[in-house]
């Protein structure tokens, strides 16, 4: 028999000869020492079909080893109301080959004296390489297999020199025990724990004593997955102020630490954990992704997380309930889009301009995109589609596309902007603005030429985070609980869930977002989200004034959410005059309308001061 005391929180190299028994309890050294004592003789007298099981139990043990059983049982099972805690306080328990020893060993700890209390309150460090510098820690790998052998522990020897204390988890993994009763007849007993009432793995002694066996290969490990979110967290910010203050060897054992806990969580907690661990490695070693920039697969990606959830028809919908009020009354109407993309926003404006009693205006789209990668001209097959809808429906089309580095490389005489006598404007930005923010003075370049455009409206949607701080630490901790609760809300689709395509390229999608969050800097870090009161003040201070979105876009952003999982989850509500979507009480994504400030006439200005 082979028990570990120390807790498995990660996996050294290694293992057998002098470290195997070094890593031993004692109590496992004690049956391991007299299974060797045994010698030569160890296999003479064994009970044939137990051996077959892998118990290595005497014939003339049989019936002490079947009282033992019973004690053991009866013990177990008076201590579900009390709990079994000082079994499980990081402790693997498996079968050993040595049945009658491990018996015995179990019912001295179900019924340890009460200094021996005293002493298995004291929990045994936790085995990791952050840990204990002056220990060697050991990891226990238990891998089931038909031929019951245990496995051989792995020793780790951890030299770190930071001493990092951590919260105990819970591993228990428990199994039925075969019981002999008087009679000679072998039954299977189930062997009952505090920490769960379900089994997970059987087996079964059949008449011809033959055994059935159900257990996977692979090596088990039962956690506390509570415990280890805390832990999880703990570590992920721990990591990100260990690379605020350029401790990079530190860094360097946590975000391999990180790795290990990710893998003992599920669902949301985990992919998030796993994306950010991402990100800090690439930082702690620098190895940045190439193309931050790169634009095709991400729209390939974006289109999927339209699909599938509802921030971005949210953002489409809002924006353009807004620009079809502003085009009211309009003959001629022009769409200047700073990031066409599929063009996937653009139909269902065309569908509401075509139904507009006394017939539709002429419509003029413009829109912008990055250079592509090859020769293909994205941007034209998109106008093209949109033509032929606009051919069926009945609308005038124009369409000019434009392939721009930067929207700050965007002149507006590039645009052939036509007197607001003539056609009515409005430029349109989804997620686009915050890019400018890591070139010093391009906002502002590219604020001062919509001014110069004269439009009717403008229509902006940003993320509602604050990634653009100075500190790394505090962008890092925001962008933790943003993207912490928009891979809740990915989980949270429960009446139409997202096909699983949709929902891998959708968690892509913004895992890509945090890589850029993280573990860039400077010009490459393009994914720099303000809030809403920060754009506010921008948008302020460049001379424009907000537009109160009215009650049809509220309208719109409900009647929208009720298609994902009835609404449950999503919130949408009302911020001077903009709208937000979010994920229970956090808003994730904001709409604003805007329009220039009206010049300040002369006889106004002479009338104040009178």
């Amino acid at each position: 028999m082979k028990r570990d005391l120390g807790g498995s929180c990660g996996r050294g190299g290694g293992g057998g000869g002098k470290g195997d028994d070094e890593g031993l309890s004692s109590m496992g050294a004690s049956v391991k020492g007299k299974m060797w004592d045994d010698g030569p003789q160890q296999d003479a007298g064994m009970d044939e079909l137990l051996a077959v099981l892998g118990y290595n139990v005497r014939s003339s043990d049989m019936v002490d080893v079947a009282q033992k059983l019973e004690q053991l049982e009866m013990v177990i099972c008076s201590a579900q109301e009390d709990g079994i805690s000082h079994l499980s306080s990081g402790t693997v328990h498996y079968n050993p080959s040595d049945l009658s020893g491990w018996v015995q060993s179990m019912l001295t700890e179900l019924n340890p004296p009460s200094s021996a209390f005293a002493s298995s309150s004291q929990q045994t460090p936790i085995d990791d390489p952050l840990l204990a510098p002056a220990e060697s820690s050991t990891v226990t790998t238990i891998d089931f297999s038909s031929s019951r052998q245990p496995s051989q522990s792995q020793i780790y020897h951890d030299d770190s020199e930071y001493d990092l204390s951590a919260i105990p988890g819970v591993s228990v993994y428990r199994r039925p025990e075969q019981q002999v009763d008087g009679d000679g007849e072998k039954s299977s007993k189930r062997m009952k724990t505090a920490s769960s009432s379900s089994s997970s793995s059987s087996q079964q002694v059949h008449g011809n004593g033959l055994a059935s066996v159900a257990e996977s290969t692979r090596p088990v490990v039962v956690v506390d997955s509570q415990e280890t979110g805390v832990r999880l967290v703990h570590a992920l910010m721990a990591c990100a102020e260990a690379v605020q203050q350029d401790n990079m060897k530190l860094a360097d054992a946590l975000v391999k630490h990180i790795g290990v806990l990710a893998a003992a969580q599920a669902g949301a907690m985990r992919k998030v954990a796993t994306y950010f661990a991402e990100a800090l490695a690439r930082r702690i070693y620098r190895i940045y992704p190439q193309d931050p920039l790169e634009s095709s697969y991400s729209d390939i990606l974006q289109m999927h997380f339209y699909e599938a959830y509802p921030y971005l028809k949210f953002a489409h919908f809002t924006a353009n309930q807004a620009i079809l009020e502003a085009f009211a009354g309009a003959n001629r109407v022009h769409v200047i889009d700073f990031g066409l993309k599929q063009g996937m926003q653009w139909p269902a404006l065309m569908q509401a301009l075509a139904l507009r009693p006394g017939g539709p205006p002429a419509f003029r789209l413009t829109g912008i995109g990055p250079p592509p990668l090859d020769n293909t001209d994205a941007l034209q097959q998109v106008g093209l589609r949109l033509a032929r809808l606009a051919e069926t429906i009945g609308v005038e089309f124009e369409f000019r596309g434009f392939v721009a580095n930067s929207l700050a490389d965007l002149e507006p005489s590039m645009l052939q902007i036509r007197p607001p006598e003539v056609e009515a404007v409005a430029v349109n930005s989804v997620l686009e603005l915050h890019r400018l923010l890591a070139r010093p003075g391009a906002i502002e370049k590219v604020l001062s030429s919509i001014k110069a455009m004269r439009p009717k409206i403008v229509t902006v949607v940003e993320q509602e985070a604050n990634h653009n701080g100075p500190v790394f630490l505090e962008r890092f901790t925001e962008a933790l609980h943003y993207y912490s609760n928009l891979f809740d809300s990915l989980e949270g689709c429960g009446v139409s869930p997202p096909s699983s395509q949709d929902l891998m390229m959708s968690e892509i999608y913004l895992g890509r977002q945090i890589c850029n969050v993280v573990a860039c800097e400077g010009a490459e870090r393009v994914e720099r989200h303000e809030t809403l009161n920060q754009w506010r003040s921008r948008m302020g201070t460049a001379g424009f004034e907000p537009v109160h979105l009215g009650s049809n876009a509220f309208r719109q952003a409900s009647m929208l959410l009720a298609l994902f999982a009835g609404g449950d989850g999503y919130r949408v509500e009302e911020n001077n005059g903009c709208l937000m979507l979010g994920w229970h009480t956090r808003p994730l994504i904001a709409t604003s309308a805007w329009q220039i400030n009206p010049p300040i006439s002369t006889s106004t200005s002479s009338h104040s001061q009178r």
